[in-house]
């Protein structure tokens, strides 16, 4: 009994945080939800987006593979653990044979029947020193590991679905304001074909105007291409083409020319990852799978105990089966010690061993790579507000630059060179605030990834 507990797997030992105690940026412990408790439909407001991502849960097949590993992850901890326990069967049997006679010194042949029916337990190992418990920590930490993978595949997809419908929504804007761009270039073209044919204008002028025009269409071009592709992107996400009705709806949120509002969500301590990241958790768990195998590496030098037994009855016919004095029972125990095997116990030990080494820094460059997402998305989140300011004001200095050009060059004090810097300088302004305002939602978006969030549709006070 005393044997039967003991247990050779090393005491399990948390590593050290490998990194710094707080964010570089400040942001310190707030007693708002945390972010992985907060549910998606919380965080991301707008109802279309709520829409994709439930179907992309219901469809994507990557998380359907993940889902699909921790189910056989599972089976294959059942079918280790189940190794601890004897298998018993039930057996019936009947053989017949003929010898001849003269085998036997007889000159009548010897004909034989037998029947048999009863229980056995074939090659159950008394797990006296935790090789067999270890193999079953084993798999079950794997389990384990690929539940919090299949986690972290959902989070993963939920952003990616959000990020997708934003770079839709941003490139559709792109698309639109090109188009107003192609609009007015075709206008202007207008005007400097009347002011040539007035004599007021120039040969020159019109074909900078034309210049300008095509290069505006070009823009329509390039950001129809972005958003089909940006379509495609969307139902590969979700696992299943777009119902009409949701189609419908992504289009009239497109006309908006605005992306979906999403919440602003408390970081915490750099600590809280190791308990809200499941990629984390994931990493923690092939670490203690790999302690464990140390466990079943080191139970390898000492002796393996197996017992195999029988019981039942026996007879040479079927009536006398069950008569008295007809039992049958073997009982076989046996003992296996290792003495030479040239070394592979020792080496199978310095494996396993190693292999717990390269978990721990496996596990520790988990950490630290969540650390740098965090870091870098609160840095985003820190810097994103000044440069939106800027970048609108800038789109306002733009537009007012681009009608005082305009209105010089229709009074004829200036010349249409200028109303083309100011009309590109005007598209860049506006295509880049587009891009900036999707930089920022993206940021939004990885932040509230990177702190767990996504896995929970629902929080405690929705």
């Amino acid at each position: 009994l005393l044997l039967a507990g003991c247990s050779l797997i090393p005491d399990f030992e948390r590593p050290a945080l490998p990194t710094a105690a707080s964010w570089p940026q400040a942001d310190p412990a707030s007693q708002e939800t945390p972010a992985a408790d907060i549910g998606w439909r919380t965080f991301f407001r707008d109802p279309v987006i709520q829409d994709l991502i439930a179907a992309a849960l219901a469809n994507n097949r990557d998380l359907r593979v993940a889902a699909l590993n921790a189910e056989a992850a599972e089976a294959q901890y059942r079918v280790t653990h189940s190794s601890l326990f004897p298998t018993l069967d039930a057996t019936a049997g009947f053989e017949r044979s003929r010898t001849p006679g003269d085998v036997y010194g007889s000159s009548a042949p010897q004909n034989l029947r037998q029947y048999s029916v009863g229980l056995s337990a074939a090659s159950w190992e008394l797990d006296f020193f935790g090789r067999l418990r270890s193999q079953s920590q084993q798999a079950r930490e794997t389990w384990l590991q690929e539940k919090e993978l299949q986690q972290s595949e959902q989070i993963t997809l939920v952003a990616q679905v959000a990020s997708a419908y934003s770079a839709w929504l941003a490139d559709s804007e792109a698309r639109a304001i090109a188009q107003d761009t192609v609009n007015v270039q075709a206008r202007t073209l207008q005007l400097t074909q009347e002011k040539l044919a007035h004599g007021s204008g120039t040969a020159l002028d019109v074909a900078q105007a034309e210049t300008s025009l095509h290069s505006a269409q070009a823009n329509v071009a390039q950001y129809a291409r972005a958003v089909a592709q940006d379509m495609d992107s969307l139902v590969l996400l979700l696992g299943a083409p777009l119902s009409d009705p949701l189609s419908q709806r992504m289009t009239a949120a497109a006309a908006q020319r605005a992306l979906p509002p999403v919440l602003d969500v408390p970081a915490g301590l750099p600590a809280d990852l190791l308990e809200r990241r499941p990629d984390i958790r994931a990493a923690e768990h092939a670490l203690r799978a790999a302690n464990a195998n140390i466990g079943a590496a080191r139970a390898a030098f000492f002796p393996q105990v197996t017992l195999t037994a029988s019981g039942g009855t026996a007879g040479s016919g079927l009536t006398r089966l069950f008569g008295d004095s007809q039992g049958a029972w073997l009982f076989q125990p046996s003992v296996s010690l290792p003495i030479f095997d040239a070394g592979q116990n020792e080496a199978n030990l310095d494996l396993a061993k190693i292999k717990n080494r390269i978990e721990i820094a496996t596990y520790e460059k988990a950490i630290q790579s969540a650390f740098r997402d965090v870091a870098d998305a609160l840095a985003g989140r820190a810097t994103y507000t000044d440069q939106m300011a800027a970048q609108q004001a800038l789109v306002a200095a733009a537009q007012r630059y681009y009608q005082l050009s305009d209105l010089r060059f229709r009074a004829g004090t200036d010349s249409f060179l200028n109303v083309l810097v100011s009309q590109n300088a005007l598209l860049s302004a506006r295509l880049n605030l587009v891009s900036l305002r999707l930089s920022v939602t993206q940021n939004a978006v990885t932040l509230y990834k990177t702190l767990g969030g996504g896995w929970k549709e629902t929080d405690q006070h929705s």
